[in-house]
């Protein structure tokens, strides 16, 4: 009987190393798939300390030389850089766009997921086929249209359309989020004598923190670093955004003498700064993301 005790404990911890064994093996290599990733955010960071001169050095290397460090970039970035302009644009198209698509990709989800009305399934169906159809087929439709109606070098061709459905994938994840709530709030809401948007704006968005912050978060990564639209439809440099007034501090990179070595660790400053927000962004709200993401597909 010991010795059965004796080979059943010893069966136990070998299958325990044998977990911790893969484990351990399963997180070196995804430590070591995320460097490779990690390697071009390193290098814009090492850059933008770096003194002029090393970062367009012959015998370029991935850490500064810690005697060499400088913070002369981000002082001459803040004087020439035009961060403040771009970032009150930026900021003008985010925050209109969340509003705009918080509200009208979750009535659009609500009405799919909770409401019964004809054709719902063919119709959400043809919603979700719209995300095959790429941008650039419909980009001169579009431009077209908002030419007629005065709208280019404005906000509007990148803010309005957000208030038009909110677009078919955060349609699609609210909907899959919105199913996961069981129905018995409903018809005890009803009860109470609750309508359909007192439900959607009492029980069903409260309970849909999560899966709104998913929407929140991606919406904020996409509309910030955003490059496409902006510079289809921005042209006066007093709408600019960030991006493309990165774009505009690249094409003044005059030809050699001391303009010539700060561009580079310059660049790579303001860059630096551009990827800020997103990362605090990100890292803050990172619960909510992968939480609403996991809810969002557990029910099809």
């Amino acid at each position: 009987m010991a010795a059965t005790t004796q080979g059943r404990l010893s069966e136990a911890q070998r299958l325990t190393i044998q977990r911790w064994v893969l484990k351990t093996l399963g997180y070196a290599f995804l430590i070591a798939f995320s460097i490779i990733f990690l390697i071009p955010f390193l290098w814009m960071v090492f850059t933008s300390v770096k003194t002029p001169w090393d970062a367009v050095s012959y015998a370029p290397s991935l850490f500064p030389d810690p005697t060499q460090l400088s913070m002369i970039n981000f002082e001459y970035v803040g004087r020439i850089f035009p961060f403040y302009f771009g970032f009150r644009n930026t900021m003008l198209i985010v925050v209109g766009v969340e509003v705009g698509r918080l509200i009208s990709a979750s009535l659009v989800a609500y009405s799919f997921a909770r409401l019964r009305f004809r054709f719902k399934t063919p119709i959400f169906l043809a919603v979700l086929s719209t995300m095959m159809l790429p941008y650039h087929v419909t980009m001169v439709p579009q431009y077209l249209m908002f030419k007629e109606l005065g709208w280019i070098d404005t906000f509007y061709p990148l803010i309005v359309p957000a208030f038009l459905g909110g677009g078919a994938f955060y349609v699609f994840l609210l909907r899959q989020f919105f199913q996961t709530i069981p129905l018995e709030y409903d018809d005890s809401a009803r009860i109470d004598g609750a309508g359909v948007l007192a439900i959607f704006w009492y029980i069903i968005l409260p309970m849909s923190v999560p899966a709104l912050g998913v929407v929140a978060i991606l919406t904020f990564i996409g509309e910030w670093n955003d490059f496409f639209a902006p510079i289809i439809y921005l042209n006066s440099t007093e709408n600019k955004t960030l991006a493309i007034h990165l774009l505009d501090w690249q094409r003044l990179v005059h030809i050699g003498g001391t303009a010539r070595n700060r561009t580079w660790s310059s660049i790579m400053t303001a860059s630096m700064l551009l990827t800020l927000p997103p990362l605090v962004v990100f890292f803050v709200a990172q619960r909510y993301f992968i939480q609403g993401i996991v809810i969002s597909g557990v029910k099809g």
